[in-house]
This record gives C-alpha cells, sequence and structure tokens, in this order.
C-alpha cells in the first residue's frame, strides 16, 4: 500500500483538494485498496475547522464530497508513515523540512513536480480562484498516479 500525504499551510484549501481528488482518481482507477490517502496543515490556524466552502463547492461541482474532513496538523512522525509527503508549495516544503528534520528518504515532493513543474499551487484563500487551484491539484495528481504506474508501484 502506498501511503501518501497532502499537505498545506492550513489543511483547509489545497490539501485536502488534493486529498479528495487523488482518492477520487484511484477509485476510478480501481485502485483503492493500493492507497492511502490523507492530507495535513504546517500550522495550527485552522486545527478541526471544516474544509474552506471555496474547495466544498468546487468538489461538489465535479462530484467529489470532502464530507467529514476536518483539518489537523502534520506530525513529526508522519516521516516514517507516510511514503510521499507533497507539499503544494515552497513555503509548505520548508515547514515539512522543518518539522520533519529533513529527508533523508527523498519522500518531500511539491505536487506540481508530477506534472513536471515547477510552479506552485497557488493558495485560494488569499487569490479567492479555487478553479485555477483545481486544475493544478488535478494536473499534479494525474501526474503522481502516472509515476507511480511508471515506477511499477502500482
Amino acid at each position: 500500500m502506498i501511503r501518501v500525504l497532502f499537505i498545506c499551510h492550513g489543511n483547509i484549501c489545497r490539501s485536502p483538494m488534493a486529498e479528495f481528488v487523488m482518492k477520487d482518481m484511484v477509485r476510478k482507477a480501481g485502485l483503492e485498496q493500493e492507497f492511502y490517502i490523507a492530507s495535513a496543515a504546517t500550522s495550527t490556524e485552522e486545527i478541526g475547522n471544516p474544509v474552506h466552502r471555496g474547495t466544498r463547492e468546487k468538489l461538489k461541482s465535479v462530484g467529489i464530497s470532502t464530507a467529514g474532513k476536518t483539518a489537523v496538523q502534520m506530525k513529526k512522525k508522519d516521516y516514517e508513515d507516510y511514503d510521499l509527503l507533497i507539499g503544494m508549495d515552497n513555503w509548505n516544503i520548508r515547514n515539512i523540512l522543518r518539522i520533519t528534520g529533513g529527508d533523508p528518504e527523498n519522500k518531500v515532493h511539491k505536487l506540481l513536480e508530477y506534472a513536471g513543474s515547477s510552479r506552485e499551487v497557488a493558495d485560494p484563500w488569499y487569490t479567492g480562484d479555487f478553479e485555477t487551484t483545481y486544475r493544478d491539484v488535478s494536473e499534479g495528481c494525474q501526474g503522481l498516479l502516472q509515476q507511480l504506474k511508471r515506477d511499477g508501484r502500482v
């Protein structure tokens, strides 16, 4: 089983979007049993809060529910528990590395790396543009799934 943790600042916009988009992709590919997928925050600001309304509405428009998800904080132990820790932007990556104490096993990556880009997934909390974030998240998740298939991991 491949264990993937998507991470952003607050765990209410981008990382839960990635979590539920990826879950939907692997379900549609018949690979649900091959994955454990979750999301978390690098900060404590939103802990316990539900997914942001903009993310919920965007995902609902494409038939994806985020029901029951509330923000949780990433822990140092997550480095041991997950195969991949995927951040949305450079700031997230720096914070992930601060929390984990480094990345000796090369588990930490930026989502859009899997789409062949060095771009960051913009935070719709600030931009208000959940559509662009959804496109970027979908592109990154699709690239991730394809990479795992190419590597023979699924």
